[in-house]
């Protein structure tokens, strides 16, 4: 069994965008006498980055575990993907650059009625990758072309011959 957490210095970053969006709308609607539009438009905006705040909260209170028969996510929000049960794998890229670089990855598993997001700051994110695909391979899954060069490009090599794609309607390609 390996554990998998989010460390504090990934998760800084978000929690100080958070504080710089947050704070700063309620200083303003607290001080500055404004009409209800603009109260309802600021107070919209504060929401969100409140929001943004408490998920960042919680994804730092996950703790991810990986055992032989599961992936298990425990602390405020819970999930469980059992191996033998596993009915989707996606891994996507997410660029913050015209150039493709400087982005992130993000895993979605879905097994049953149990659907798992886990982005690519969590430590040992290519050893969660990797024990997914080799879950998805062993259960015969189909991966979107996407997925299959996102693992390629993490060093995972599929090993069927001619590796089966889906399409975005989910046919067969």
């Amino acid at each position: 069994m390996t554990r998998h957490v989010y460390p504090p210095s990934a998760l800084i970053g978000d929690y100080l965008r958070a504080a710089a969006g947050f704070f700063p709308i309620i200083a303003i609607l607290a001080i500055t006498p404004v009409g209800s539009i603009g109260a309802t438009t600021l107070g919209g905006f504060a929401a969100l980055f409140a929001v943004f705040g408490i998920r960042t909260a919680i994804r730092h209170c996950t703790f991810i575990e990986v055992t032989e028969a599961a992936l298990q996510s425990s602390g405020l929000r819970q999930a469980s993907i059992s191996w033998s049960k596993l009915d989707q794998m996606k891994l996507s890229y997410y660029s913050t650059r015209r150039d493709g670089r400087g982005g992130w990855m993000q895993l979605k598993l879905v097994a049953g009625g149990s659907t798992l997001r886990i982005d690519s700051r969590v430590e040992g994110f290519s050893e969660l990758v990797i024990a997914s695909a080799k879950a998805a391979e062993t259960r015969g899954l189909s991966l979107d072309p996407a997925t299959s060069v996102n693992l390629q490009a993490l060093g995972f090599e599929l090993r069927a011959a001619e590796p089966r794609f889906v399409n975005a309607a989910g046919a067969a390609v």
